[in-house]
């Protein structure tokens, strides 16, 4: 919502009429908007921002973090809006955040839930509203349905708010220092989907957003078990992250194992890369990511090639030998040696654009390790 810094829009007395829908706006979509808002319209922003004891300047940096189209001086903002920007300026007064963290704050969760609610209406609300009975129109099924899915949706927002803030805040605290807060070492991996352009030309939408939906599924729920993060989707890849090289290479083959033992699905590629992270609104950038990247783009079909970086992390936590032929000289030797869950091979050495020249391996599990 961005806007403008002039107060018009009100009446002479400067009140306004909340009942009233502004011209040609549908009605049911203005009852609709008070019942999920809990509000009805009653300022115009310069009038939001003056309820609520902050600048325009300020109300107009959150509004825009937020994500809200510019209204100019519609009234169209409600008591909730005058609280948010009551709440955001209160926690810069009171020293707790400064202003750009707190133009952050709006930023995260504007774009988060912004994602979430069209998900919820493409894929959940679109479904459940056709019409049930010839006759019904899709908006006389949208009101009630709603108006039952409101409460119980918001409850279980707060509660998966509040699950993942908790794990949030344990990795945090038990970072080594403040640096390792912001700058920390992980395992960064990519998934990649081959072919999809290919597939882009041959399938319909329907069936492709289909293939889409069940390759984010699948990764989703594989990395979320196995203890990894899921960083973002994008379409035909996904980026996660782990704390333990281990567990990141766990998931990446889990992923093209899963994956090949699906017919509907194309085949897969993982690159990954272990080292120091920078990470920004939940998402994780420097070195380490575009080197995984970059690796996903040369990894073979059905198979997952990590950096050297992550190769030695693996190693020094014992999961994987430091080469196979010493791993068998041992046990040939009848030594008792440790039951390494992957195996590595080093692969051709190649110069990576930005990165100069990198020497991938070739990650795969041992014989005898179950997937």
């Amino acid at each position: 919502m961005t806007v403008d810094d002039t107060g018009s829009g009100a009446g002479g007395d400067g009140r306004v009429d909340p009942h009233a829908p502004d011209n040609g706006e549908d009605p049911l979509a203005l009852r609709l908007e008070q019942l999920i808002l809990g509000a009805e319209r009653r300022y115009t922003p310069f009038q939001a921002a003056r309820s609520a004891g902050v600048s325009m300047e300020l109300a107009s940096r959150f509004w825009r973090a937020m994500g809200f189209a510019d209204i100019g001086q519609a009234k169209a903002l409600t008591e909730a809006d005058v609280l948010a920007l009551r709440r955001l300026a209160g926690l810069v007064e009171a020293g707790l955040l400064s202003e750009a963290m707190a133009v952050q704050v709006a930023r995260s969760t504007g774009q988060t839930t912004a994602r979430l609610a069209e998900w919820q209406i493409d894929s959940f609300l679109e479904g459940l509203t056709e019409p049930p009975e010839p006759g019904m129109t899709r908006t006389e099924v949208t009101y009630p349905l709603v108006e039952l899915l409101l409460p119980e949706l918001e409850e279980f927002l707060v509660y998966v708010w509040r699950r993942q803030l908790a794990a949030a805040t344990g990795r945090v605290v038990q970072a080594a220092d403040d640096e390792e807060m912001v700058d920390r070492r992980l395992a960064v991996g990519f998934a990649d989907l081959v072919g999809f352009t290919r597939l882009t030309r041959r399938m319909e939408e329907e069936e492709l957003g289909e293939l889409v939906e069940a390759f984010e599924t699948t990764a989703a729920d594989l990395v979320a078990a196995r203890g990894g993060r899921l960083i973002k989707t994008l379409g035909d890849e996904v980026l996660y992250a782990a704390d333990d090289a281990g567990v990141a290479a766990d998931i990446a083959l889990r992923l093209v194992e899963t994956l090949a033992n699906d017919e509907t699905m194309p085949e897969l590629r993982v690159g990954m890369a272990f080292g120091t992270v920078t990470t920004r609104m939940g998402d994780v950038f420097g070195t380490t990511v575009n080197l995984a990247s970059r690796l996903t783009s040369i990894a073979p079909r059905d198979a997952v090639l990590v950096d050297s970086a992550f190769a030695e992390e693996l190693i020094r936590t014992g999961e994987a030998p430091v080469s196979e032929a010493e791993a068998a000289a041992a046990e040939k030797e009848g030594e008792e040696t440790p039951s390494y869950r992957f195996a590595l091979q080093p692969m051709w050495q190649r110069p990576v654009r930005g990165l100069g020249v990198v020497e991938p391996w070739l990650l795969t599990r041992r014989d005898g390790q179950s997937c």
